[in-house]
């Protein structure tokens, strides 16, 4: 999967790829799909969310620029594939899922592959989670139609915001804070499932 799907469609970060290739994606997904895990494809995780494609989890995994010291926040935590993804990277990472159900089967799979560096809450992402800011990336895997205001202010100085923005038509974009200056630039045209909660406008 990872020579087929992810270095060549020219993901470098080497961090990235060995994280890509340590996490076994088949954990992550529906018996029913197992089959199909290793297929550069979303699937159905149930509760009318999706895992994403591998691709599309190493573009963001890289975008976000996070080494061995970052405290990375993740919105949507889903399956827990992604956070898998972040921890085998980051220092710390801090995920947050609205769905219950999805909340408590990622906590299970991931406790169940031994990491310790994740930390679970289940509830709104919109807000962030203030508590533990200030994050030196976050990683939103459901799409607002606009970018949270409180997850920009949770950002540390040199932070990255890596989102999908739109509602029918969305684009992946990377939001930037250096010494107080926000900066964005669009990367890809996606397709994610909508953010729910409090998505008002900002």
């Amino acid at each position: 999967m990872v020579e087929r799907t992810i270095l060549s469609r020219g993901i470098a970060d080497e961090a990235v790829i060995h994280a890509m290739m340590k996490v076994e994606r088949h954990r992550f997904v529906l018996d029913e799909y197992s089959q199909e895990a290793y297929e550069d494809t979303p699937l159905p995780i149930g509760h009318g969310q999706t895992i994403s494609q591998p691709y599309i989890v190493a573009k963001m995994t890289e975008l976000a620029g996070i080494d061995s010291t970052s405290q990375v926040l993740e919105i949507g935590s889903g399956s827990g594939y992604q956070a898998a993804i972040l921890a085998e990277i980051a220092r710390s990472v801090f995920t947050i899922e609205i769905d219950r159900d999805l909340a408590t089967l990622a906590k299970k799979t991931l406790d169940s592959l031994g990491y310790k560096n994740i930390h679970f809450h289940c509830g709104d992402g919109y807000r962030g989670w203030p508590e533990h800011s200030m994050f030196d990336a976050i990683v939103v895997t459901a799409a607002p139609t606009r970018i949270p205001k409180p997850l920009l202010d949770q950002l540390a100085d040199g932070g990255r915001l890596v989102i999908p923005v739109g509602d029918r038509y969305q684009e992946l974009k990377v939001v930037t804070i250096f010494k107080g200056e926000q900066s964005t630039r669009s990367i890809i045209p996606v397709r994610f499932v909508p953010m729910t909660g409090e998505i008002l406008e900002v």
